[in-house]
């Protein structure tokens, strides 16, 4: 009996989203070689997908012990979901006035920005993105108004690109957030662009809507929050912002700091949060749902009613059924989340420190360097901001130390080396595209990233039992990229 709750339990947590989570039948594993359900493989796969961690299993079968089969109702998924706002509130030390609007994935996240500022202008919205190759790739359909799957969590047949019914036009605008030789760009200058696009914007009757990036795919934070609040100085309520924090690599404070400013923040629960693929969440800033347009009706197509906050106007469009799939998603992740919270934070810190420790001991024998996560003139940030900037590197398998030319890996290279890995039991995060090879071309890199279930767990060991933990999962990877950076 207790097998079967277990599979239907696993089960269950590969539907009710896309086609990103559905298992292959011959691996065993989705697109991204992840599972819903405990493996014994070595991982530092947070940026890109985890599988779902031991106690999250434990704990989901002890709460859904006769399945989750009940959830399907409209009734009970409601209040399981109520249920899970109350414990983001608390985990983040939030009030009860902050709204939470649950989304099946954070790519649907970008329709929560898109309904929240609709008829602001009569030309529609302008969608300052940031860093769209740092940021994912669905998102260049979502957060455009359009759907990005062939069907979306309800099971409803769309096409990529299908413009979603009742949003108003959306065009968009992605400001890189590096330069041609793969160093990120500073916030003052991020910031003067921001301005520029606001600027032309507001001059053809469309309303601005710009992403703040904390913690994009290579643990980048811009633009800072006192730039945040010089373009908000300068336009006031004509122009709005969302924040684009999908990795979870953020803060309380920051995210108060956000709410605070009537900015809304994404989160997914399935990256740093260690949770199975896919769930989000927005959070919303008070009143923001109540004085919002109606849904637009093409809503019902992506979100259940339980999903939008109960005082989101037309939200009734949507079906009153449940995803429990996503119910369950989100569970594992947000007990993950109120564990690692409970965390002071310097024993996170210690933890932290570890890791970069045996990350820069990785890249030193490798003769390789890591991709900076912050620009050149914000060398003390990511000390000040460990959660954000140190608990995921990026490794930049064709330049040393010191920038210069070792070997041109492509891209391409990368994604081979990512698999052969995978093959080796050893799941680290997909590569990213920021580094460049003379020409065009983009390099190979690789990332490896902590999860909170890792924190929580390595919380318990000793400083020696931390060095070594790592030391021997690192000189692992090490040894498995060895023949293939070798010249």
């Amino acid at each position: 009996m207790a097998h079967s709750v277990d599979t239907s339990l696993h089960e269950w947590m590969t539907r009710g989203g896309d086609a990103r989570i559905v298992l292959d039948p011959q691996t065993g594993l989705n697109r991204y070689s992840s599972a819903p359900f405990p493996r014994e493989v070595l991982a530092f796969a947070s940026s890109t997908a985890n599988d779902l961690g031991k106690d999250a299993d434990a704990w989901l079968r002890a709460q859904f012990p006769n399945g989750a089969g009940h959830l399907e109702a409209g009734a009970a998924y409601a209040a399981c979901l109520d249920g899970l706002r109350e414990t983001i509130r608390e985990a983040y030390g939030l009030g009860s006035e902050i709204d939470v609007f649950f989304a099946p994935s954070g790519t649907d996240l970008e329709y929560v920005g898109l309904i929240a500022v609709a008829g602001r202008k009569p030309n529609g919205i302008v969608n300052l993105l940031l860093g769209a190759d740092e940021v994912g790739s669905g998102c260049i359909y979502s957060a455009a108004g359009a759907y990005f799957a062939k069907e979306t969590a309800l099971g409803t047949a769309v096409s990529p690109g299908e413009p979603v019914a009742g949003l108003p036009p959306v065009t968009m605008d992605d400001t890189p957030v590096r330069c041609e030789s793969g160093d990120a760009f500073e916030s003052g200058s991020l910031t003067r662009d921001f301005a520029s696009a606001i600027e032309a914007a507001l001059a053809a009757d469309t309303f601005p809507l710009v992403h703040v990036v904390h913690g994009s795919k290579t643990g980048l934070v811009l633009p800072h929050l006192d730039d945040v609040d010089a373009l908000r100085a300068r336009f006031g309520d004509e122009v709005g912002f969302v924040v684009d924090a999908c990795q979870a690599r953020i803060t309380s404070e920051a995210v108060a700091q956000y709410l605070a400013r009537g900015i809304i923040v994404f989160v997914t629960g399935s990256k740093f949060m260690g949770g199975p693929p896919f769930s989000g969440f927005a959070l919303l800033p008070s009143g923001l749902a109540a004085s919002a347009a109606p849904l637009a009706r093409g809503m019902a197509n992506v979100f259940r009613r339980a999903e939008v906050p109960e005082s989101w106007p037309g939200r009734d469009c949507c079906e009153d059924t449940g995803n429990p799939g996503l119910a369950l998603r989100l569970s594992a992740s947000l007990f993950e989340l109120s564990r690692f919270q409970a965390l002071p934070f310097e024993r996170v810190a210690r933890v932290v420190r570890a890791f970069t420790e045996a990350t820069d001991a990785l890249a030193s024998d490798l003769g390789i360097r890591k991709v900076a996560s912050v620009p050149a003139g914000d060398t003390e940030e990511p000390a000040e901001h460990p959660i954000e900037m140190l608990t995921l590197v990026t490794l930049d398998l064709c330049h040393a130390a010191d920038g210069s030319a070792l070997r041109e890996l492509t891209f391409d290279d990368a994604v081979r080396i990512h698999a052969a890995l995978i093959a080796q039991d050893i799941r680290l995060g997909q590569p990213v595209r920021c580094v460049r090879l003379p020409g065009e071309g983009w390099g190979a890199t690789l990332r490896i990233g902590l999860s909170m279930p890792q924190v929580s767990m390595l919380d318990a060991l000793s400083d020696s039992e931390l060095g070594q933990w790592f030391a021997l999962r690192i000189g692992r990877i090490r040894e498995a990229l060895e023949p293939h950076i070798s010249s």
